[in-house]
């Protein structure tokens, strides 16, 4: 699956991650921008490029980065095409074995890649990204549980079902965004209520759900 439209590099007059390119700091896309001395990297590409690093900041008031490690990925990244936009500098890597597809952390949506946030961190391609299991498609007119809109009738990348009333139904988009505004405390199903199968699942397709205390649900 490849997209004609390319990625939009930064002005080269501005910072820009080493790792995909890109001079945004939407943190709910790239998590925390780390300003290093010698170089500019968002947080998510790092965990997504398995590179660790260390959040005690050093004397100079950067986190500790292994510049080594950094260096080996981004040259290893360098010499592979981004299965999405097509331009290289992918550092992400398909972790079903034997692909070896790879993209760039901001092309992973429009490719519908999948990156899951928990444990190891690992990335899917479209054609190997966890999918719904015993998932018939939506019926005409079904209505997204969350913004009301319709959600067509097609189960896809950008539709999802909750896996315990199976019968509600969201857009991707909108259990993202549920799922920041809440985080892990409240993140549930809003028409059953399930909590824990449906944070599980949700997780496995790739929503990303904040781990934070909060006062109320």
């Amino acid at each position: 699956m490849m997209y004609a439209r390319k990625r939009k590099l930064s002005d080269s007059q501005e910072p820009a991650c080493v790792l995909c390119g890109r001079g945004d700091v939407d943190r709910n896309i790239f998590g925390r921008t780390f300003d290093q001395i010698w170089f500019w990297v968002h947080e998510f590409c790092l965990l997504f490029a398995n590179i660790s690093f260390d959040e005690s900041s050093t004397q100079e008031g950067t986190v500790g980065i292994d510049p080594a490690a950094l260096t080996r990925k981004v040259k290893q990244a360098n010499q592979k095409q981004c299965c999405v936009c097509g331009e290289r500098g992918a550092a992400i890597t398909c972790a079903q074995g034997g692909c070896e597809r790879s993209f760039h952390l901001p092309c992973a949506k429009d490719g519908q890649c999948v990156t899951q946030f928990f444990r190891e961190h690992r990335s899917f391609c479209w054609e190997h990204r966890p999918r719904q299991t015993a998932v018939t498609a939506p019926a005409r007119g079904t209505t997204c549980v969350i913004c009301r809109q319709t959600v067509g009738n097609v189960a896809s990348y950008h539709t999802l079902v909750c896996p315990a009333c199976k019968h509600a139904w969201f857009h991707r988009a909108c259990v993202q965004q549920k799922a920041l505004n809440e985080g892990t405390a409240c993140f549930r199903c809003p028409a059953c209520q399930d909590g824990a199968q449906y944070r599980i699942e949700m997780s496995i397709l790739g929503i990303r759900i904040p781990d934070r205390l909060v006062s109320f649900c």
